[in-house]
């Protein structure tokens, strides 16, 4: 039977980690309890969307859509801490400033930013805040957020089910993540983020979007996977938070392509 208060205290456990959201105080933590609330990534995706939906909606009233939207990124990386931005930067400068994997795991877990992750998160801020401009003035930007949150967190933690960990650090606070990850656990994650997909706009409602925003996913999934084995030997705390912004990025560039770029 299922033990809904357990499942309250995991979900609360999931957004305290991932967001700057206030879940009140939970007593008695073990790592083994941050392992378990990993099913809940996509979960908390839904919900930091679904506050990103309200304030843009209150924005846009006030201000020009470019400038709403400029204010929208600002309370997105407040709301998570830039927990997943950090992740990306970090990973960019281990990995592109590493010549061994000791070398690129010392710079991912160094906390001053380098080229690398500078230029990431430029390119990477930069684009969205582009997307989510084409997105807004197509009155589309709500389904996006919701399927690019729950999607991309989704995509992050089915990487911890078969991807080895690796990190220098003993205390890692993602060290947890990686232990006892169960096949349930993660297609939960997945079931929830396909949630979304039931509220497709008509001029997304096709199965045309549907199977190659799907393929595109899986394909990126594989190959990233496979360039962490090949980079680091597996993932890092760090890594996860990258796949989550570039899968999150990489949805965004789909729905335009497909809602305005004219893509059949």
């Amino acid at each position: 039977m299922l033990n809904t208060s357990k499942q309250w205290r995991l979900f609360r456990l999931a957004c305290q980690f991932f967001t700057r959201i206030p879940v009140g105080n939970i007593a008695d933590f073990q790592e083994t309890d941050l392992n378990q609330a990993t099913r809940y990534f996509s979960l908390v995706g839904l919900l930091v969307a679904a506050i990103l939906s309200a304030v843009f909606s209150i924005l846009v009233t006030f201000f020009p859509v470019n400038l709403a939207v400029v204010l929208l990124l600002i309370v997105s990386v407040l709301l998570t801490g830039a927990f997943h931005e950090d992740g990306l930067a970090d990973m960019a400068d281990g990995i592109g400033g590493g010549y061994t994997i000791s070398s690129r795991l010392a710079i991912m877990k160094d906390s001053r930013l380098g080229t690398y992750g500078a230029i990431s998160l430029f390119l990477v801020m930069l684009l969205k805040y582009v997307v989510l401009v084409h997105l807004a003035n197509a009155a589309l930007i709500i389904f996006s957020l919701f399927l690019a949150h729950a999607c991309s967190r989704a995509i992050a933690a089915s990487l911890i089910i078969d991807t080895p960990y690796v990190s220098e650090e003993s205390d890692s606070k993602s060290k947890p993540l990686a232990q006892q990850q169960t096949q349930k656990d993660c297609l939960f994650v997945l079931l929830v983020a396909v949630v979304p997909f039931f509220f497709l706009p008509n001029v997304l409602f096709s199965f045309t979007f549907v199977i190659s925003l799907l393929f595109t996913l899986y394909i990126f999934r594989v190959l990233f996977r496979r360039w962490l084995i090949a980079r680091i030997g597996g993932f890092t705390g760090d890594c996860l938070g990258a796949c989550q912004q570039l899968v999150e990025l990489i949805i965004y560039l789909l729905i335009v392509a497909f809602a305005i770029g004219g893509v059949k």
